[in-house]
């Protein structure tokens, strides 16, 4: 149950929800809901909701879990929630949250209790206008609250690799904040260097090890390295595959390569044993096929249907490509296909890369954002739990630009034991430090004595 009076209750769930949603809800018009938002918040702490109304409505918002949690994490670049959907499957708890996009944030609200406001820009925390170096760590250090593990999907960018050479070869001063500077990964390296979490778990596409000739991963090796972190699977055998590149084929029929970064503090040395080749054992029994995540077919809309003139601009598409022998076109699949091609955030725009085969005589159509949801794991088969608060096109975006979530399952099962290895560390280090901190204090006040 929500401590909230109608007001805010109103209030909170027009920031997720169309007021037409709401008022279908409790069979009212979409107007009383208007009025009663405008009225009532000159009134804001005056009751007009019914009981049932109160009721039917709070089912609305997600609730807090009963269950105790065994560590604690934060969730920045969050999308809709698919990393923090693993980390609390194994009794993790999200103490900050950071996205920037408005229409994310309705879906992430919509599925996700948070007793802390979700923050937008995370660079007004981590470079706040007119603050001295010193400034911006204190203001870092007060503005997020402190966690166990650090979990960023942060987007790809290229560093300025020939402005890091310049600095070196006149003397001057470089290190993670001038060789990350202008990324959003420097962002995450300075809460990191402030925080100090026991842990952190990095996400990003396959490509980050090729981009920008290999300079922008080294960058983020080395980063990491000098904040004092150890990479898991950073070394293995070159003539195997790398174990940090995790393809979600394993869990759901969707091929989707990511690359997952797990690194742990170097001081706590919890790390011998680790590797993200087990994730394996995880892998489902029996393997996922497409027709896994489909609705059937009198539960889908004619409106993800393509149209006439879609299917005939993509099949001369596809055919003019092939004649050049690139190979490009669009990836029509039945129900019994091993797996789909990668869904992506411009999937609204034609659904090309997967569509759906309906016989020989009949367009192909979209995936429903429904079946995105099982896609990527959000949904299990058959399952409608994962709330989409906002439209198809946005919905496409939020889906295509997520993680598949039974893969963050996974590696959140294999870094748990880990992380309570590491707070048991921890907590001795800061024993021992406070100890020794005591007796200084007596053996100074003997002196003075």
């Amino acid at each position: 149950m929500q401590s909230l009076n109608d007001f805010e209750l109103l209030t909170k769930l027009s920031s997720i929800y169309s007021q037409q949603t709401i008022a279908d809800e409790i069979n009212h018009p979409r107007e009383v809901i208007n009025r009663w938002i405008k009225e009532r918040s000159r009134q804001q702490d005056e009751s007009w909701l019914t009981y049932s109304e109160r009721i039917t409505l709070e089912k609305m918002l997600p609730t807090p879990t009963e269950r105790k949690h065994d560590f604690t994490f934060i969730d920045l670049f969050a999308g809709i929630g698919g990393i923090r959907r693993g980390f609390e499957s194994v009794e993790g708890k999200c103490v900050f949250t950071s996205e920037y996009d408005k229409y994310a944030i309705k879906t992430y609200q919509a599925n996700y209790y948070c007793d802390h406001k979700i923050h937008g820009d995370i660079k007004e925390i981590t470079q706040p206008e007119g603050m001295t170096k010193k400034q911006t760590y204190n203001h870092i250090q007060q503005s997020i609250p402190d966690h166990d593990v650090l979990l960023a999907g942060f987007p790809c960018q290229p560093f300025s690799i020939a402005g890091v050479s310049k600095k070196k070869s006149l003397g001057r001063a470089h290190g993670f904040e001038c060789d990350t500077q202008g990324t959003l990964f420097f962002d995450v390296a300075r809460i990191i260097n402030a925080k100090r979490p026991l842990a952190i778990m990095l996400e990003n596409v396959k490509n980050l090890k090729s981009h920008d000739k290999g300079k922008t991963f080294k960058v983020i090796m080395n980063a990491l390295d000098e904040l004092g972190y150890d990479v898991i699977d950073r070394e293995y055998d070159e003539a195997g595959a790398d174990p940090k590149i995790i393809n979600g084929k394993n869990f759901v029929p969707q091929n989707r390569e990511r690359i997952v970064i797990v690194a742990f503090r170097r001081d706590l040395k919890v790390t011998e044993g680790f590797s993200l080749k087990k994730i394996r054992k995880y892998f489902p029994k029996t393997e996922p096929v497409v027709g896994d995540i489909l609705q059937p077919d009198n539960e889908v809309d004619d409106k993800y249907i393509l149209t006439p003139n879609l299917w005939k601009y993509l099949k001369a598409y596809a055919d003019k490509h092939k004649k050049a022998g690139n190979g490009f076109g669009f990836g029509k699949i039945t129900a019994s296909d091993r797996s789909t091609r990668t869904l992506s955030a411009r999937y609204y725009k034609d659904g090309s890369e997967v569509l759906i085969d309906r016989g020989s005589r009949k367009r192909p159509r979209r995936l429903t954002p429904r079946e995105c949801a099982r896609l990527m794991g959000f949904d299990k088969s058959g399952e409608s739990k994962f709330i989409i608060p906002v439209s198809d096109t946005q919905a496409y975006k939020q889906f295509g630009n997520s993680v598949v979530v039974p893969v963050f399952e996974s590696v959140a099962k294999l870094m748990k034991p880990y992380i309570l290895k590491a707070q048991k560390v921890a907590r001795s280090k800061v024993g021992k430090i406070t100890v020794r901190k005591r007796r200084a204090e007596v053996n100074k006040s003997r002196k003075v004595a």
